[in-house]
Order: C-alpha cells, then sequence, then structure tokens
C-alpha cells in the first residue's frame, strides 16, 4: 500500500489529537471547545477511512475484478459492506 505512510502519519496525529482532548476534559475546558476537538477528531478519521477503502476499491477490488469469478463477487460484497457501514 503505497499510502501507508501518509496514513501512518494521519493516525500518529489523530492519537495526539485524542490525548489532547483528555487533557481537555481533564481540565475543565470550555465544553463547545471539546467537542469541536471531537468532531476535528472524527472528520481526520473519515479521511483515514475514506482514504483506506479507495486504496482498497483500486487495488484488491480491481484486481479481483479483473480475476472475475466469486472473489470477484465477495471482494465487491465487502467493498459494499464497508461503505455502509462508513456511511452509518
Amino acid at each position: 500500500m503505497k499510502e501507508k505512510d501518509a496514513f501512518l502519519k494521519r493516525m500518529r496525529r489523530i492519537e495526539g489529537q485524542a490525548r489532547g482532548i483528555t487533557k481537555m476534559i481533564e481540565d475543565e475546558k470550555y465544553c463547545i471547545d471539546i467537542l469541536t476537538q471531537i468532531s476535528a477528531m472524527t472528520k481526520a478519521l473519515e479521511a483515514v477511512g475514506l482514504g483506506l477503502l479507495d486504496d482498497h476499491l483500486k487495488h484488491c477490488v480491481l484486481d479481483a475484478a479483473k480475476a472475475g469469478g466469486d472473489e470477484a463477487d465477495a471482494k465487491m460484497k465487502e467493498a459494499s459492506d464497508a461503505i455502509k457501514r462508513m456511511v452509518r
């Protein structure tokens, strides 16, 4: 996966955001400021998820579709299920 380093870098930043939010709660910061940070972290996680999904479609699903057969059907279902989970 060529995007691996970018995903890992983004996840490390998200970990830092989570620690920051924990500290904000411990320090009893203003609730709206905490909620703003939670929203930003949620969007960052969604961006990583969408990037991973895109990578999966371009590689795993495309390769399986070219091969055809049961594997292609399984990969398409797997991708559809992942999309459904992300949009809930």
